[in-house]
């Protein structure tokens, strides 16, 4: 075997290594091999949220989302597709955070005390919609304000 047929041959092992990886890496982030059953919630505000993104219940990762919409008046509907051992009741809450003060955004659901548990395919009733820095950056800025205006309207 001369060098050219030696390259030709190890150019394609490594183009076939390629799509057999890019086959794997496709067949994982594909929702449909995620089990569990799935649950959308409506949001003002999903920046940060992506396909892929995880849905946390107390700190421990229960999901991932996967599906992202627009409703008729232009909110953002995220479908998450959670774990089939978790049954959460009906008015359960959906917040999206953010772990630290730069990191990822995900889900974070909290259980409600209802008896009765959402159903495949429901919709959370209650949602926080995500914060950004310059929206927290905003809040401090204004309370700051109207500390210093109560504090100047003292005698």
């Amino acid at each position: 075997m001369n060098d050219a047929d030696r390259e030709t041959v190890v150019g394609g092992v490594v183009l076939l290594a390629g799509a057999i990886l890019l086959a794997g890496v496709y067949g994982m982030t594909g929702h449909s091999s995620i089990p569990g059953y799935d649950l959308a919630a409506r949001f003002n505000k999903a920046e940060g949220i992506a396909i892929g993104s995880d849905v946390r219940l107390a700190g421990v990762s229960i999901g991932r989302v996967v599906g992202q919409a627009l409703d008729d008046q232009y909110h953002a509907v995220v479908t998450m597709r959670v774990a089939p051992s978790v049954g959460l009741p009906r008015d359960s809450a959906a917040l999206i955070q953010t772990d630290g003060l730069l990191g990822a955004k995900y889900i974070a659901l909290q259980p409600g005390a209802d008896e009765t548990a959402l159903k495949p395919g429901e919709q959370l009733g209650y949602t926080q919609d995500s914060m950004d820095i310059q929206d927290l950056l905003s809040l401090i800025i204004a309370e700051a304000k109207a500390k210093q205006a109560r504090e100047s309207k003292r005698p």
